[in-house]
Parts: structure tokens; sequence; C-alpha cells
């Protein structure tokens, strides 16, 4: 399993992804699941994974080597706008499956899912999931992240305090404590956790972090969130205990 959150927001893009793979309990690894594609002061794309780990770096192995080919249909660099890269995504995604699901469905699920999220120049910032039938949904305003892989744990935060128009590095914080309650919570995500904070019209990947269980930072942040949470519990009345 794994956790993959987009965040759309008219500061610009916020998305992170966990690094944890695992076929068992005793075949854990950690494999990068977001990929960028660039173009200097033309385009950034950045595409996160979630599902069969073959099916997925299948998808990103076929886009990458078709970046720049000039291939109509295929090359991310001749991509208008992001719903083509989206389109193109769900494309290849459906290439793969229909390619290997009679062979694979005897040992597991083949099917996957993509965040995709970016800026092409000419429009703003956008946020795509893509579904394992390699058709998607687009992030706005009133739905303004979108997450993949195991989302329960890591939802409740983001509904209760990110706003469609939240700053760029607070949206960064919810993000990375969505990521924290999800660890807390299921052992199949884990760090490092990849996190790119996309300033709107920067075409620049330079806001990306890395952050592993031993960074200062990250420490810190679960840290004071666990004390001050535990803290603001403490603080509220008990419940009444008898009738009325």
């Amino acid at each position: 399993m794994t956790y993959c959150l987009g965040i759309l927001l008219p500061d610009g893009l916020v998305l992170a992804s966990d690094s944890r793979s695992n076929s068992g309990v005793d075949q854990v690894t950690r494999v990068r699941k977001l990929t960028l594609v660039t173009v200097p002061g033309a385009r950034v794309i950045a595409i996160l994974s979630a599902g069969n780990l073959a099916t997925t770096q299948s998808v990103v192995t076929h886009l990458r080597e078709a970046a720049g080919s000039g291939e109509a249909g295929r090359d991310l660099h001749l991509a208008k706008t992001m719903f083509d890269v989206a389109e193109l995504v769900g494309l290849r995604l459906r290439e793969v499956i229909d390619r290997d699901a009679k062979y694979v469905a005897p040992y597991g699920d083949v099917s996957a899912s993509f965040l995709v999220g970016g800026q092409v120049v000419g429009e703003p910032p956008r946020l795509f999931e893509i579904y394992s039938a390699g058709n998607f949904v687009e992030a706005s305003p009133r739905s303004c992240f979108l997450q993949i892989g195991e989302t329960k744990y890591g939802k409740p935060i983001l509904d209760r305090a990110l706003g469609a128009d939240s700053p760029l590095n607070h949206a960064a914080k919810l993000a990375l404590l969505s990521f924290d309650a999800t660890i807390r919570s299921n052992l199949s995500v884990g760090p490092p956790i990849d996190i790119l904070q996309y300033e709107t019209d920067s075409y620049s990947v330079a806001n990306l972090t890395t952050l592993d269980d031993d960074n200062a930072y990250w420490r810190r942040l679960r840290d004071g969130y666990s004390e001050g949470l535990t803290a603001l519990v403490d603080g509220l009345p008990a419940p009444p205990r008898g009738p009325g």
C-alpha cells in the first residue's frame, strides 16, 4: 500500500508521496512514487503513483522514455494542457493493464492509480486523479485535494483544517500531518516522504524535499503536533457522567 496526496490552491500545488512498497510483511522496500517531467519555463508535470508497482513503473517508464520524442499522442512535452497530460497517463495505464491483466490475475491485482499535477504555460496549475480504468477527475476550489492509496487516516485533518485559499506553507504542514496520521495507523505506509511545494508560474521544482525518519523538521512537527493535541484534549471539559 502507499499514500499520495495532491492539494490545489491559488498559490500553487502541494504534492506528496510516501516511499514504502510491500508484498507481505517480510518484503518491504523503499520506492520513489513521485516522478517529475519538466521543461524549464514551459511546464512542470508531477506524476504520483499507487497500486501494483510493476504496473505503475511500466506506465511511468513509457511516459519518461517518450517525453521529448516528438511522437504525437505519447510525448508529454507536446501536451497543450494538463488535461491532455492526464489523458496521456490514462491511455498508457489502459495499455499496460490490457497487456498484463490476464498474466497477473492468477497472482494478484494489476490495478493502479495516479495523481497528475502541474502547470503548462498558458493555464493555471491543475490537479487530476487517474483511476485504474484510465478515466479521471479534476480537483477544484470546492474539492481542492485528491488522495490515492491508503486515504482514510489522513483525510480528517484535511477536511477540518484545509481551506481552498490556504497558503502553500500551511497546506504543506497539513499534508505532512496527514501523512503522520496515516503512518501511525498503517504499517504499509512509511517514509521517506517526498513533498513538492510548487508555486504558481514558477515552473520550478526547487521546493522538492525528502523527509526521512531522522529529519529534524519531521520529528519536530510530529512531536509538536502530538504534544499540542494531547494538551488540547486535556483542556477540554469532561463529558457528563450521569443523567442529563
